[in-house]
């Protein structure tokens, strides 16, 4: 799903644009080439070997016809159909990824403007503590912790949380005491209306087996490393150490791991099929957030449907 109407959601990581060669046998270029004269200029690209020829899986290179510059081909060339990334994920991370689609760049702006909330499941491994703060780092400690509790980790956890809240209400720039702040909040609208440093709105404990635990964390203008880095800190709290196992985004916005595309469905029909299913969703999350009287807002029932069909 890289998310919304004029966008869509995928799974951990962008799709790519290139053909690739199905299960099948040669793609639907590859096809069209064996029945063109010579003259047609061809280009390398790295697709997916097939399954079942032998060997590691992994990119073969193929032969694929540029069929745009064929002598007998007439009319303009394609432009390119241009994909932007919302919300960024890490090498390390996964889970959902926004990314806006032609005219769906635009709502990825109106969606930056929101500052929006986003969900993550965060693991721990309690006793080591590495360099980068991930379990794959360069190892630079080793202490005990079968002293901890899952009572002492909840804890720590909520001053966390009660430390967070401040600087929300600080960002948020908001009058405390006009009824202005009293509608945002029960809308649950606070936020920062500006640039500010990470701010957890939200964390709890989902699961504790020492020396593995599991959390669960909303914030706003995050890094997937200052996550990591919170999993270290919360372990130095607890008198102990703590690196990060695991960081996987299950919502963005209104988008969820329901409505993700996986690595298997990136393809034209799958990719249109979001988009429609999303168009009421992220017209009415734009709407909530922006406000009706954003021209921007009104317009994008128009430029969503255009989309659709673009």
């Amino acid at each position: 799903m890289p998310e919304q109407g004029p966008s869509c959601v995928t799974h951990q990581g962008q799709p790519s644009s290139h053909p690739r060669e199905s299960s099948t046998g040669p793609s639907m270029p590859q096809q069209l080439g064996k029945g063109l004269p010579a003259g047609w200029v061809p280009r390398i690209r790295f697709l997916p070997a097939a399954p079942g020829a032998g060997g590691a899986p992994g990119l073969v290179p193929a032969w694929v016809p540029v069929l745009a510059e064929h002598p007998l081909v007439r009319g303009p060339r394609f432009t390119k159909l241009k994909v932007s990334a919302g919300h960024r994920l890490d090498v390390k991370a996964s889970g959902v990824f926004v990314l806006g689609v032609g005219h769906g760049n635009k709502l990825l702006t109106d969606r930056y403007h929101c500052h929006l909330t986003k969900v993550y499941t965060v693991g721990g491994l309690f006793g080591k503590a590495t360099e980068d703060f991930s379990d794959t780092g360069k190892l630079v400690e080793k202490a005990t912790f079968d002293h901890i509790t899952r009572e002492k980790l909840e804890r720590i956890l909520a001053v966390i949380q009660g430390t967070n809240h401040k600087a929300l209400l600080m960002h948020s720039n908001i009058d405390m005491k006009t009824q202005e702040a009293y509608e945002l909040a029960v809308n649950g609208l606070i936020r920062p209306m500006g640039k500010s440093p990470p701010i957890i709105t939200a964390i709890r404990c989902l699961q504790f087996a020492l020396p593995q635990f599991q959390l669960e964390i909303h914030c706003v203008h995050e890094t997937q490393q200052h996550l990591r880095k919170i999993v270290h800190e919360i372990g130095l709290e607890l008198k102990s150490c703590a690196v990060c196992t695991q960081v996987r985004r299950i919502r963005d916005g209104v988008f969820t791991l329901d409505d993700a595309l996986l690595r298997t469905q990136w393809n034209l029909q799958s990719i249109r099929n979001a988009i429609s299913d999303c168009q009421l969703k992220v017209r009415a999350e734009l709407e909530k957030t922006l406000g009706h009287q954003d021209k921007s807002v009104h317009k994008m029932a128009a430029e969503m449907a255009h989309a659709a069909d673009s």
